[in-house]
């Protein structure tokens, strides 16, 4: 990069080449910092697809789960109904409970169903059931949120990518 940021002719004169040479030069720098480039950001593709199809294969796991068996380890707290109680019903799992509480970043931790579950919980209740305040909960519930949305735009880039590889192997 250094090599190509140095204007021709003082770098000629410094290698005691011709200005020609020196632009060949620099070109073929050029060309070689493009193709690393290239090269770089085709790894980071294959590593987001690759992710996509991990989290899109939980997902579909997920959803081919029978539905009508309820979790095992359902965990429903009552706080009372007073309205200077906060009202707190949730049915989270231990497990999801239990993440939420020990991990540093427990968006990451759970599953999509769980963050969804997560997400739709109502802030009082998750924070009665953390016996936290309700802006640290509301905090974990947009973290479980922005998790869920990016996993979500994982599988939508996804199902572009094999659209396209579709399109491509239709044509001629």
């Amino acid at each position: 990069k250094v090599l190509i940021d140095v204007p021709r002719p003082d770098l000629a004169e410094e290698l005691s080449q011709s200005e020609t040479k020196i632009r060949v030069l620099q070109d073929t720098l050029q060309q070689v910092l493009d193709r690393r480039e290239e090269e770089r950001q085709s790894r980071q593709l294959l590593e987001l697809y690759l992710e996509a199809l991990k989290t899109e294969d939980s997902i579909l796991s997920k959803v081919a789960e029978p539905h009508a068996a309820p979790r095992k380890e359902m965990d429903v707290v009552d706080t009372g109904t007073s309205s200077t109680d906060s009202s707190a019903t949730t049915a989270l799992s231990n497990q999801v409970l239990a993440a939420l509480k020990e991990k540093p970043a427990p968006e990451l931790c759970l599953d999509s169903q769980d963050l969804e579950l997560v997400q739709k919980e109502e802030a009082a209740a998750l924070a009665s059931a953390l016996g936290w305040d309700e802006q640290k909960a509301g905090a974990v519930q947009a973290a479980c949120e922005q998790e869920l949305s990016r996993r979500l735009r994982q599988v939508q880039a996804l199902r572009s990518l094999r659209s396209a590889a579709k399109a491509k192997k239709a044509l001629p």
